[in-house]
Order: C-alpha cells, then structure tokens, then sequence
C-alpha cells in the first residue's frame, strides 16, 4: 500500500510538475470556452475544472488520467441552463455526483467490454477531429500573424523535444511567445478575448433551489445522461491513457471518482466534468505519469487564475491552438487507415459511422452508442445463419448447425419438409444452441407441424443449456431430449 502510494505520487515528480504545469495552461481556454457552450458564466467551467482536477487526484482510479469541464458534458447543460438556470444546473452535478457513484458502486464499468474496438477507434478518430476543428475559428481568417504564431508553436512542440526535453515543449512555446507577443505589441487574439476571469476563490453554497420532488425531476433526465457520458468519455480515455503507458486502471474505483468529484464540485459553484481526452494525451506527452499531475494541473489552474490572472489573459489564442493541433494530430489513429484495409468490412463501416454521426452531432455519446448498436446488428447477422440438413436413413433426420435465437427462427422453420407422414423425425442439435425463448418458440412450432400428420418426433443432442430452456419453456414435455407421441 506504501509503496503503491510512492509510486504514484512520488515516483515522476519533475515530470508530473512540469506536465501538470502545462495541462493547466491548456485547461483555461477549454473550460472558458466549455462555459460559453453550456450558457454559464466563465468561472462555473474554470472552478469546476479546478475542483475535479484536485479532487479525482486523489479519489480517481487512473493515475496521469485529467479530468475537468468537457465539452460533451457542456452540450448536454444547454436545455437545463436555458430554461431554468445556472442553479439547477449545480443541483444536476451534485446529483450526476451520486448516479455516478451508485455505477461505481455496482461496478457497471463492466459495461466497457461491450464496446467494440471498432468504435473505440472511431470514437478517438471523432474526437481528434472535433478538437481540431474547435481551433478553426480561433485562427482562420484573423490575421496573417496569427498563422505566423501558430507555425511557430507547431515547430517549437515537434522540433524542440529532438534536441532538448528537459522541460515540455509546450511550456516552451507558451512560454516564449506569450512574452514574444505582449512586448511585441503583436494584434493578437488572447484568453482574455474569450471571458472575463474573477481572480476569486470558489466558495461553498448550497443549489438556490426548491428542495423538491419537482425540482428532482427536473434535474434527473439531465444528471442521469451527464453522468451516463460522463463515465463513457472517462472510461475510453483510461482505455487510451492504459495504452499509451502499459499500465492498468481501475474502472470501478474511476466511476466512483468522477461521481466524488462531481458531487463536490456541485457545491463549490463548478459544473459537471469527466475525463478529458485531449489534456491527458497532453499530460502524458509532456510527461505526465502520477496522480501528483492532475493535482499540479488543478491547483497551478487556480494559481495562475487568482495571482498571474492578468498575465494569463495575455496568452495567444494561436499559441493554445498550435498545441491543441498537436494534441488532435497526436489524438487520431493514423494507423487506422491500414485498418480500413484489412479489417472486416463491418468492423470498418463501423468505424467510419461513429466517426461521422460524432462529428455531425458533436455529441460523443451519440456517436459510440450508435457504434455500439450497429456492431450489435452485424454482429447477430453474422451468427444468426442457421443450417439444417436432412437425411434420409432408419428415419428422417434433421441436422442442425449454428445459433437458434430470435434473428434465426425464420430460416430453421423454412428448412423443414413438413409434407411426410407416419413417419419417424429426428432433430439432431449436437451442433446447434438454443439461446433464447424464440428459438424454443420455433422448435414447439416444428414439432406440433410434424405431429399434426401423426410423425413420431425426437430430439437428440441438446447441450445442457438448450436443455434447460426446452424444459422450461417448451409446449411439449421433454425427458432426456425424447418427445412422447400423445
């Protein structure tokens, strides 16, 4: 346990300092701009990303993993914000808080195995796009010292690390250029372009709302599906974050932290947040491996809000975009064009769909559900091909070969000739299961078919589970897989 403890928080501190350094930096445009989309004030998303941060540092299940105010939260607040306000939308994130501590509770990141690696790989491709395209209109068709800037940060954070990775290359060019251009007197676009930043301390308050069963319904639809997305995006960038440092996570105890540090943050005037894909990557590229990390992120956040907030409004918006663009070319599986290739073609028509229904919607949610359900439909095509040969020896026997459910009723019931009559039936399902009610539904069907023309039928081969549900749920009455002809 000591060990463990030293490990993860004192076994990379230089590298979780300077990561969580530059983490911090690059939380400040995103929150701002998370608040904007979600229709609250600048310092809802600035406090909530400084209290998740600290917070899942020390309750979370993934350490070098952020986590802070996202976007695929933000958009689901809009309706909520909109129509009754910034205090029920805090009312939402203590309650998410506790739907998501019930999930880890129960350990339902078990449901992450359902997720195909097909959409896993969409889902990444999706949002390295989105992050991209987050950054056109913070640089396209403003000025041409504005291209000027984010070229510059573009070869500062590919050239330097070649030469020079005692500090991140991002802190360099955040560094360097934010001097560059408050001296330089450079007509630039800046953080502080995008809010205004209290340099103030969140507080404690309670939600100013009605302590009703009205306001819980109000609130539930929305804490039910920001703690649903919440948890996925968190999920898949522990996944990545798993990937890319070969180590293991605990999901359960995840789910548990995210719900911890939601329902904290509800209080301090924050709102709901989950992991952070693109701030992870850029935690661990520039470093980042310990929980000290996030920890460094979210207080150096408050640090540079509350003592440097004058200076951190000066910071180039081209500046933040050059790194976010590194941070989305570095997000996308570039390898996945290979994989279109040689994949099956489901498996990339999967692919492709969840990244086109994310970027569409903007909704990553959407997308991998969407994902998920296609590879489901795919996938109960491929097995629900059922054979059934007849042969003609002592009796007429039936071989059947493949899976009996739901999907496949239709083409058993097709394969048999119900024209015979007084004779002997045998169904043999040595290679075939019986999964589900429908299928016993079929195979009650097949035999009532033949014992209408006075068939004597039996059948054979039932594997032990198929057994069990002929004998609970089959018309006929079964005794060692043998019908009686009454």
């Amino acid at each position: 346990m000591v060990e463990t403890i030293k490990k993860e928080w004192f076994g990379n501190v230089r590298g979780d300092v300077l990561a969580g350094i530059v983490v911090a930096l690059a939380l400040i445009p995103e929150a701002i701009a998370f608040s904007i989309i979600a229709g609250v004030d600048p310092m809802v998303g600035l406090y909530a990303s400084f209290s998740i941060a600290v917070i899942i540092a020390f309750v979370g299940g993934r350490p070098g993993m952020i986590s802070a105010a996202t976007g695929a939260m933000a958009l689901l607040m809009v309706p909520l914000v909109r129509d009754h306000g910034v205090e029920y939308l805090l009312a939402a994130t203590v309650l998410t808080g506790v739907i998501q501590i019930l999930f880890g509770v129960f350990k339902v990141a078990k449901v992450m195995k359902f997720i195909p690696r097909a959409v896993m790989i969409g889902f990444v491709n999706a949002l390295a796009i989105l992050i991209f395209m987050a950054q056109v209109p913070h640089f396209l068709g403003i000025n041409n010292i504005t291209y000027v800037f984010v070229a510059i940060t573009l070869a500062i954070v590919y050239i330097v690390p070649r030469f020079f990775k005692a500090i991140p290359a991002p802190l360099i060019a955040l560094v360097v250029l934010t001097a560059v251009a408050i001296y330089s007197g450079f007509e630039l676009r800046t953080v502080g372009d995008l809010g205004t930043i209290s340099q103030t301390l969140p507080s404690f308050l309670l939600p100013d709302v009605p302590f009703n069963l009205e306001t819980f319904m109000i609130i539930l639809p929305f804490s039910l599906a920001l703690a649903i997305v919440g948890l996925l995006e968190s999920m898949l960038t522990a996944n990545i974050v798993d990937d890319m440092t070969g180590t293991s996570s605990d999901k359960n105890k995840e789910s548990r932290g995210q719900g911890i540090a939601n329902f904290i943050t509800g209080f301090f005037g924050g709102m709901a947040g989950c992991a952070m894909i693109g701030q992870s990557i850029i935690n661990v590229k520039s470093g980042g491996r310990g929980r000290l990390s996030a920890l460094v992120a979210g207080a150096f956040l408050m640090f540079l809000i509350i003592v440097l907030g004058n200076v951190v409004i000066q910071i180039p918006m081209p500046v933040l975009v050059g790194i976010m663009i590194m941070v989305s070319i570095g997000t996308f599986d570039w390898s996945s064009f290979n994989y279109l290739k040689k994949a099956p073609k489901s498996d990339s028509i999967v692919m492709v769909a969840t990244v086109a229904i994310v970027v569409y919607t903007h909704d990553l949610s959407i997308g991998v559900l969407a994902g998920v359900l296609l590879s489901a439909i795919f996938f109960v095509s491929k097995i629900s091909k059922i054979k059934v040969q007849k042969r003609l020896l002592d009796a007429t026997h039936y071989n059947v070969e493949g899976q009996l459910f739901f999907a496949s009723v239709e083409d058993f019931l097709e394969k048999f000739d119900y024209d015979i009559e007084d004779e002997k039936v045998v169904i043999d399902f040595t290679d075939a299961h019986i999964w589900d009610d429908s299928g016993v539904g079929a195979v009650d069907r097949v035999v009532l078919k033949f014992r209408e023309k006075a068939n004597e039928v039996e059948i054979v081969g039932l594997d032990a589970g198929s057994q069990k549900l002929i004998n609970q749920l089959a018309i006929f009455k079964s005794d060692n897989a043998k019908l009686p002809t009454h």
